[in-house]
């Protein structure tokens, strides 16, 4: 058995382990440290090996060109369905889904954003854009929170644009 003061030495030893492993840490972070988070930002590498490819920076990236038109147009709103199921926690569409905590998502292809009566929106939704056309849901869809900062919309998004174009063929054959 140990007594009271043996077992205060291996506590000691081990925070004491600990704090110099924390203050290595925080001295190889100083030394080494190459941007990313606010610190050292402006620092550019001190010598560049030429491997003859262009790595972009200097240059402004070319936005890519996304034809929304024939992107809409491959859709198949019959899997636009399935990919509505997640929505269906808090959104309605008809009589499907819950609905408690999103807008009503009825005749929502070619409203007026921010418009549903009684629905209080978040951050700077009603700012993003005017109408909710094909083009703008598709956008609003990848990344909620990126689209419109300050949305309260807990969504992460629908990664590819194909169940994005999907869904809005679903939402957009509702109406008619």
């Amino acid at each position: 058995m140990f007594d009271t003061m043996t077992m205060t030495k291996a506590v000691g030893g081990l925070c004491g382990m600990f704090l110099i492993f924390l203050m290595g840490n925080w001295a190889a972070e100083t030394i080494y440290h190459v941007g990313g988070s606010g610190h050292g930002d402006d620092h550019h590498q001190a010598y560049v090996i030429d491997t003859g490819e262009d790595d972009g920076h200097g240059e402004a990236e070319a936005e890519e060109v996304v034809d929304y038109a024939a992107i809409m147009a491959a859709a198949d709103a019959s899997k636009g369905e399935k990919v509505f199921k997640p929505c269906a926690a808090c959104h309605i569409v008809g009589a499907f889904g819950k609905g408690s905590v999103g807008p009503k998502l009825d005749g929502v292809v070619g409203r007026k954003v921010g418009s549903v009566d009684g629905f209080g929106y978040s951050g700077k939704l009603v700012a993003v854009a005017e109408t909710w056309t094909a083009e703008e849901l598709i956008k609003f869809l990848e990344n909620p929170k990126g689209y419109a900062p300050g949305t309260k919309m807990n969504y992460k998004g629908i990664r590819k644009i194909e169940d994005r174009a999907n869904l809005i063929a679903w939402l957009d054959s509702l109406d008619g």
